[in-house]
């Protein structure tokens, strides 16, 4: 099995969500793990999240598995059911088509890395139930819940 050189991974910053979605975010750091090592029917990120920054929106996916486990420090997973600290050894999963909104918050003075694994689907619909905002994977562009498309960035 080929060593994948974590240092040399293709690393995204920030969101792509329209302002103002995107600012509690904009600090998260994602190194591309899976794509480094070739992976097409999934997808494997190791996450970065500095002090008072989140993953993502609350979201859920129509069409998508998602599973995430803490490497090093501290964060709050919050869903439908509430918060839940997860530390260091801690994981969660959210099955596919599960309305379940959910996002993780480092609410802790330290970085936490996370090591977050889901599939990729061409026809995913992501639903973000706390904002006026959906993404349809065939389209692949943030709208409305209305349908209007925000502009892109």
């Amino acid at each position: 099995m080929p060593k994948i050189d974590i240092a040399k991974a293709n690393e995204r910053r920030g969101a792509g969500y329209p302002a103002p979605f995107d600012k509690p975010c904009l600090e998260r750091v994602r190194k591309q793990l899976g794509d480094a090592g070739g992976l097409s029917d999934f997808g494997v990120n190791m996450l970065t999240l500095k002090p008072g920054v989140w993953s993502s929106q609350r979201h859920w996916h129509s069409k998508e598995d998602e599973f995430v486990m803490i490497l090093s420090g501290e964060v709050v997973l919050v869903d439908d059911s509430g918060e839940h600290v997860l530390r260091a050894g801690d994981c969660a999963a959210f099955p596919k088509g599960q309305a379940n909104g959910h996002h993780l918050i480092n609410k802790s003075k330290a970085d936490a890395v996370c090591l977050e694994v889901g599939t990729r689907s061409t026809d995913d619909v992501c639903d973000y139930p706390d904002i006026d905002l959906r993404i349809d994977g065939r389209i692949d562009k943030y709208a409305r819940k209305d349908g209007t498309f925000y502009p892109e960035k």
